[in-house]
């Protein structure tokens, strides 16, 4: 393997882990938007399974931690990646051009507001 292979699969294995936590998160606020939409239908009162809500939020506050750590590791590994010379590196599997440019989310994000104007 050359340092070309090497550092790219640093870079695959970072993206992924990215996307895994990302995924992990989309499921755990699910889980939670399920529980009360549960409780909702059951027409329960807000203290029934409040416990194991308030976990599922503890957990989704974790991942939110462990998210910030990823994209502070991935910032590290581009001081890195100039720090040993190697040049311009990719940028990934995500398209980050135009990221939240001008207040709006990226294409087939949508948000809050644009369900309201809809």
């Amino acid at each position: 393997m050359d340092r070309k292979e090497v550092v790219n699969g640093v870079a695959d294995e970072l993206h992924a882990t990215e996307a895994a936590v990302d995924a992990a998160i989309t499921q755990a606020t699910t889980l939670i938007q399920s529980m009360i939409g549960a409780r909702t239908i059951l027409k329960l009162s807000p203290t029934v399974a409040a416990d194991s809500q308030a976990k599922a939020m503890t957990a989704i506050a974790a991942l939110s931690e462990a998210r910030a750590a990823l994209v502070a590791c991935h910032h590290e590994l581009a001081k890195d990646h100039r720090r040993l010379g190697l040049g311009a590196y990719a940028v990934g599997i995500l398209d980050k051009t135009g990221d939240w440019d001008a207040g709006r989310p990226p294409e087939g994000v949508s948000n809050i507001a644009d369900r309201r104007a809809a």
